[in-house]
């Protein structure tokens, strides 16, 4: 904390929270409402997000918050289980997280499958588009991602409702506002979230025409938004259907944060995050919120790349922006009231778009082949049509299938060998995600400067998880200014790890 508040960072942590900041609130809020519960719960995770999770994680430039990949899974506990449900869900699960942590497991999450993570990604934006696409018309979302799909063209052949046909067009204002602005704002305000902007744009629109719309209902206080755990609580923990769903969100919840750690270390050159203790970080996240009766988090990739573009270079940005959330909140609940339903819907709708991402998949199959392609492909159909914990094991089970040809050589030996300024890496044997956290240590562990030479000549095979996290070192490497060659690729290995 001492270094975040020196060495002339604190100006441009300043600046890069407010931004965060504003990226932030609409989609606390919005994930909240795709989750079924109030907005406070989503406003109140941001809060222990940043300055808690802020404070602990082993990510600095990470920021932690309500994550549009638990939405689905917290409706459905809500749904079944009811609202009280979740806090003893999440304590458990922050539990398991803090143990996962101390246990030094988090290296295991990066060797999840692309194929699996998108997949799942591109699943919950489906769930998330033809839910919200129904609160766009003040209505709410059905039981299952399935039946809001089939109710879909009810929705705009209905269009006779004065006040939903309202509901929608403050809908659309808001879609349109954030994609116009996202492609035609001015360079000097580039930093100004597309998110914001349509929320903005509805609300005004709302405010000065009077219109009849639901509008978000938040508390006079923010403490009154806080939920204890009702009474018995460790025989809530030690429910089996508790249980099995705590293992659920820690899960998805850990794989999805530390995939996007990851992402964040590709955009700077700072410090790398460690695993094990931003794992921690969370479930200790995860527990307060459990307690407190909020949304589940997770590290998550839009804010936090948010905040590495707006120049933030320690971890008090990511804590700042949970102290603006907290004085917004605690200051201004008057006019969070006046923010349209439908307009957060819209925000949301845009969301679950992007995480539909073709062009990965596509990279998949280009450079891999079928499998991974339809890997993404299955857990995407599960996700939607069963549930999401279900499309994960499945995906996870057929990206299996890419050991079965190498069943009997599953070794690989990583030997490393300095040669003056210069450091070989060789690899031997058969690279697989069973593989990757050894692999991924190794690659770490080397010094910052210098040449690198990644010796693959006795390299037997390659799978396509191993293959994208070692093309991303490279690239990371490369970017910072640190030479990489590769030595005895050929054929099929040569594009795979070139």
């Amino acid at each position: 904390m001492l270094k975040a508040l020196s060495g002339g960072n604190f100006g441009r942590d300043f600046t890069a929270s407010i931004v965060v900041f504003l990226v932030a609130m609409p989609l606390c809020m919005g994930i909240a409402i795709a989750s079924g519960v109030p907005p406070e719960k989503g406003l109140i995770t941001g809060i222990i997000g940043g300055i808690v999770v802020g404070l602990l994680a082993g990510s600095p430039l990470q920021v932690s918050g309500p994550a549009a990949g638990l939405a689905v899974i917290v409706f459905e506990i809500v749904r079944e289980q009811g609202l009280s449900a979740l806090g003893p869900i999440l304590i458990l699960a922050g539990a398991i997280q803090v143990v996962a942590g101390l246990l030094k497991v988090g290296g295991w999450f990066r060797a999840i499958s692309p194929a699996v993570v998108h997949g799942m990604l591109a699943g919950i934006g489906v769930l998330i588009v033809v839910g919200q696409f129904h609160v766009l018309f003040d209505d709410k979302p059905l039981s299952s991602g399935l039946h809001n799909l089939i109710a879909m063209p009810g929705q705009i052949l209905g269009l006779s409702n004065g006040d939903t046909v309202t509901a929608f067009a403050v809908g659309l204002v808001t879609i349109f506002s954030m994609l116009g602005w996202e492609k035609f704002r001015p360079a000097s305000m580039k930093l100004v979230p597309g998110a914001l902007v349509g929320v903005v744009a509805a609300t005004l629109v709302a405010f000065a025409l009077g219109l009849n719309v639901a509008r978000v209902i938040v508390p006079e206080s923010i403490v009154a938004a806080v939920t204890l755990p009702e009474g018995g609580l460790l025989a809530q923990l030690m429910n089996p259907t508790v249980i099995a769903t705590a293992f659920a969100i820690a899960f998805i919840a850990s794989a999805e944060t530390l995939l996007s750690a990851a992402a964040v270390d590709r955009m700077h050159d700072g410090v790398r995050t460690n695993y094990n203790r931003e794992l921690s970080a969370q479930g200790v996240g995860n527990l307060l919120c459990g307690f407190a009766g909020a949304l589940p988090m997770t590290g998550v990739i839009v804010r936090s790349s948010a905040n590495v573009q707006a120049g933030a270079k320690t971890r008090m940005s990511a804590v700042l922006h949970g102290v603006w959330i907290l004085g917004f909140v605690a200051l201004l609940p008057w006019l969070l009231r006046e923010i349209p339903m439908a307009a957060l819907a819209g925000i949301l709708v845009i969301t679950g778009v992007r995480l539909v991402s073709v062009a990965h998949v596509k990279h998949l199959f280009h450079l891999y082949g079928p499998l991974p392609a339809i890997v993404w492909a299955a857990t995407l159909i599960c996700v939607v049509a069963t549930d999401l914990l279900t499309g994960v094991l499945v995906g996870i089970g057929l990206s299996m299938l890419e050991l079965v040809p190498h069943a009997t050589r599953l070794r690989l030996k990583v030997e490393d060998e300095s040669r003056g300024e210069a450091h070989e890496v060789a690899l031997r044997g058969t690279a697989t995600f069973l593989s990757l956290p050894k692999l991924s240590a190794k690659l770490e562990s080397l010094p910052a400067a210098g040449l690198v030479i990644l010796n693959v000549e006795r390299l037997g095979h390659i799978d396509h998880t191993c293959a994208e996290m070692l093309r991303e070192w490279v690239d990371r490497r490369r970017g910072a200014g640190a030479p990489v060659e590769y030595f005895g690729a050929t054929g099929r290995m040569r594009q795979l790890v070139a």
